[in-house]
């Protein structure tokens, strides 16, 4: 494998003496200069490219070096789809938040949740409203009750100067969270087989 942290050399870009080469087969041609192993490369029509540079001798090996730069760019761009970004997207609510404003936030949070983000809910308090703090507190509680489902209480609801913060994390599954589990059914009894009855024999004759 080749370490993408270092400069890939290839060709008469490489510059030790000797290197240990390996042929696009992968077999092993052994230690050779670089300029003799790069002539057996374009014999091929191939390049010859330094995988392990801090090897002693580098290792390098014969290859086509356009198909697997393609190849890793692409390896690179499917790892980089498959990464989760987490975000950490905030709501804002005033204290005296009615309900329709409320709900329209909340729905937001919940949006934000189920696509992998954190959620910061954040209550703004303004002059005097600061010293009513438990109002605060039964909005940001009411919106964690209500998210439940969806998110997972990260910190409580912490008063700090004229706000109060709430996070969120997204449960990793909420569909199979909320999706209650089956009861399992009792195995129903087997019913209980007897042998039919040997047919009696026949009375002996008396006559």
């Amino acid at each position: 494998m080749i370490d993408n942290k270092t400069t890939v050399r290839i060709n008469d870009r490489i510059r030790a003496k000797e290197v240990r080469v390996i042929d696009d087969d992968g077999s092993q041609l052994g230690i050779m200069p670089p300029a003799q192993a790069l002539t057996l490369a374009e014999e091929k029509g191939l390049d010859l490219v330094e995988i392990a540079p801090t090897a002693d001798p580098p290792v390098c090996r014969i290859m086509n070096s356009g198909k697997w730069m393609y190849q890793q760019a692409k390896r690179e761009s499917e790892a980089r789809k498959h990464q989760r970004h987490i975000q950490v997207k905030e709501i804002k609510f005033r204290p005296k938040i009615d309900d329709h404003d409320f709900t329209f936030k909340r729905k937001n949070a919940e949006r934000f949740l189920q696509e992998g983000n954190k959620v910061k809910a954040t209550v703004i308090f303004r002059g005097r409203e600061a010293v009513h703090s438990e109002i605060g507190r039964r909005i940001l509680d009411r919106l964690a009750l209500e998210l439940e489902g969806t998110g997972l209480v990260d910190s409580s609801p912490k008063h700090e100067g004229m706000t109060m913060v709430l996070i969120l994390s997204p449960k990793k599954d909420p569909a199979a969270a909320a999706k209650p589990k089956a009861a399992k059914k009792p195995a129903a009894p087997k019913a209980k087989t007897t042998a039919p009855a040997a047919d009696a024999p026949p009375a002996p004759n008396e006559n």
